[in-house]
């Protein structure tokens, strides 16, 4: 019986060994689904979970003293069956997304909807895409799950940074641009502080906007994602200070910051980091600092030289210093 067992043994390992040979690693890597495809599948899932679900909007309208300004979701059933659906309350917002972004072949450009609702109107002003924003959130999958979260603690996002490609939130910088910050933080006596007049608000989006086909901890891939936020604060930015907003290096105003890098050509050749051009110091590569290639005032406003007259400003010009 021992040597049965051990012939056995040896033919098992064989034929594990057999398989390995045939499929090389043994593993077959699943390339990425079509962009148009997975958008379309994610563009009913979240209208059937908007056309299902409601907010304590009652809540806002009509706020308690003790009211803590967050948003509940809920199944419109039951008692609730009469509540106002969140498909009737949202807006929507859309995002042009290449597929070469998700290494995927075919330069298809595929538009991608978001919808967001505005359950309090901030008092301040709008954060760009290229800013960075204070702000309490939950994210969560369509069926409720919680993945991840700051509803105690304010925290700071990069939102140029988290939209790069594969960070997977480029959803979460274009909605934030939606909502409206509070007013002046109130330091309070023990070191605290408070924000009076914060946007509070409810977005969701595809999962071409996410992590698409990526899974992440406990978020499956092709999943839309769902964020409660509060928006406290910004800070307008100049990432690689320059003395340009990385807003206005958004040079074909499209809202995505990576795909704008005029010395493209250049960093190609010379097998250095390619920088797009909200964090490269030298925009054209001509060896003169971008700031040296500009004008600011006291006031802080910025004109563009051109020295050769050729509708290029010197910054953008490798052929100007």
């Amino acid at each position: 019986m021992r040597v049965n067992r051990i012939f056995l043994l040896f033919l098992l390992i064989g034929m594990v060994w057999s398989c390995k040979k045939d499929d090389g690693t043994g593993l077959e890597a699943i390339p990425p689904r079509a962009l148009d495809e997975v958008a379309a599948e994610d563009d009913a899932s979240i209208k059937e979970f908007l056309e299902t679900h409601f907010y304590n909007y009652e809540e806002f309208d009509n706020p308690s003293a003790e009211f803590d300004f967050k948003i509940k979701i809920d199944t419109i059933a039951g008692a609730n069956a009469d509540k106002i659906a969140l498909i009737n309350q949202a807006q929507t917002g859309s995002v042009t997304v290449s597929s070469d972004e998700f290494g995927i072949d075919g330069n298809e450009s595929v538009v991608h909807t978001y919808y967001y609702i505005i359950a309090r109107s901030g008092i301040g002003v709008s954060p760009t895409i290229a800013d960075s924003a204070f702000v309490k959130y939950e994210g969560s999958l369509l069926n409720g799950r919680i993945f991840d979260g700051s509803t105690q603690t304010p925290v700071w996002f990069d939102l140029a940074r988290i939209q790069a490609p594969l960070q997977g939130t480029r959803g979460f910088t274009e909605a934030m641009s939606e909502f409206k910050t509070g007013g002046q933080p109130i330091i309070n006596n023990d070191g605290t502080f408070s924000v009076d007049g914060s946007g509070v608000g409810l977005m969701i989006f595809p999962s071409g906007l996410g992590y698409f086909n990526t899974s992440q901890s406990i978020i499956p891939a092709y999943s839309p994602l769902v964020f409660k936020i509060d928006l406290y604060a910004y800070n307008a930015t100049d990432h690689d200070r320059d003395g340009i907003p990385s807003i206005q290096e958004d040079l074909d105003r499209d809202g995505y910051l990576f795909n704008d890098n005029t010395d493209i050509d250049a960093e190609v050749k010379a097998r250095t980091n390619q920088a797009p051009n909200y964090l490269d110091a030298d925009d054209d590569g001509d060896g003169t600092p971008t700031r040296d290639e500009i004008v600011i005032d006291a006031e802080g406003n910025i004109t563009f030289p051109d020295t050769d007259g050729d509708g290029i400003p010197d910054y953008l010009d490798k052929d100007t210093k």
